[in-house]
């Protein structure tokens, strides 16, 4: 039997995720923060499959949640650690509450970093090993190689995400222990419902307020046009079965427009398409 941890489980990729794996024949351990999260994905996933209580930035929680893991998977350890957990926070840089801006990392950085320190033993990083070395797939974003106007916290955040995987996979290759970066474009889950509906009124007395209602409106077109979670998934199944997966995976929803011209792109003079976009040329009053 091979173990495959996956954090941020109540939801849209990560309970994809989920239900793809154990279908493989893995068993599965999905972290949840709330109990009751907990108990439902119990009830839709009978078999091969064990709910884990803990928010990824309390480290306590995680290192009992290791311990569980532990208890089940023996001498067998883990064979994938899949980070999936994350938020998004919309809002002006110039604005946006820096507490904010610290939960966003705090989510997806720091607490990728404590969940990955913590079970880096059960995945084989220890001399003389006890266990196989496994597999760390973080899910960054298209977001990670980019950058737009209103989102600069997420952006900031998977830029981060990006180079501290990157770091990882040549710190951890004394084990043998494969780190992959998964980089989604727009995926039909909560996260991008929840940035949707987030309170942005808190701008409404800033120079930005119309242009977040622009921004806003572009959100839900985006959502509505992106991939479905099932195709992170089968392709996360396939990145499991490879012995030596590429260290990075792109997986854009608009491979053209939304990936490969953007990068191709002077930077300035994709500055000038977002700022018209948006709608934000500099202005006299």
């Amino acid at each position: 039997m091979k173990y495959i941890v996956v954090t941020g489980a109540s939801t849209g990729i990560g309970k994809n995720l989920c239900q793809h794996l154990i279908a493989e024949g893995y068993f599965v351990f999905g972290s949840v923060r709330r109990a009751q999260d907990a108990e439902k994905l119990s009830e839709e996933f009978p078999q091969r499959f064990s709910p884990l209580v803990f928010d990824v930035t309390n480290r306590e929680d995680v290192e009992k949640a290791v311990k569980e893991v532990q208890n089940i998977v023996g001498d067998n350890g883990l064979f994938c650690l899949i980070n999936n957990a994350g938020i998004a926070i919309p809002g002006p840089l110039m604005h946006i509450p820096v507490d904010e801006f610290r939960r966003q990392f705090d989510v997806n950085v720091f607490g990728v970093l404590d969940v990955t320190q913590a079970f880096l033993p059960l995945l084989g990083a220890e001399l003389p090993q006890k266990f196989p070395p496994g597999k760390i797939i973080n899910v960054s974003s298209v977001g990670g190689k980019l950058f737009n106007p209103f989102i600069g916290a997420y952006n900031s955040s998977k830029h981060a995400l990006e180079c501290m995987s990157d770091v990882l996979r040549i710190e951890l290759n004394i084990y043998g222990i494969h780190v992959v970066i998964i980089e989604p474009g727009a995926i039909k889950t909560p996260i991008w419902e929840k940035s949707s509906g987030y309170d942005l009124s808190i701008y409404d007395n800033t120079h930005y307020a119309q242009n977040i209602n622009s921004f806003q409106k572009l959100v839900d077109k985006i959502v509505a046009g992106a991939l479905e979670p099932d195709y992170i998934s089968r392709k996360v199944v396939k990145i499991l079965r490879k012995k030596k997966p590429k260290a990075r995976y792109a997986l854009p929803d608009r491979p053209i427009s939304g990936w490969i011209i953007p990068r191709l792109l002077p930077t300035r003079v994709l500055d000038k398409a977002m700022i018209k976009f948006v709608g934000l040329q500099k202005r006299e009053k």
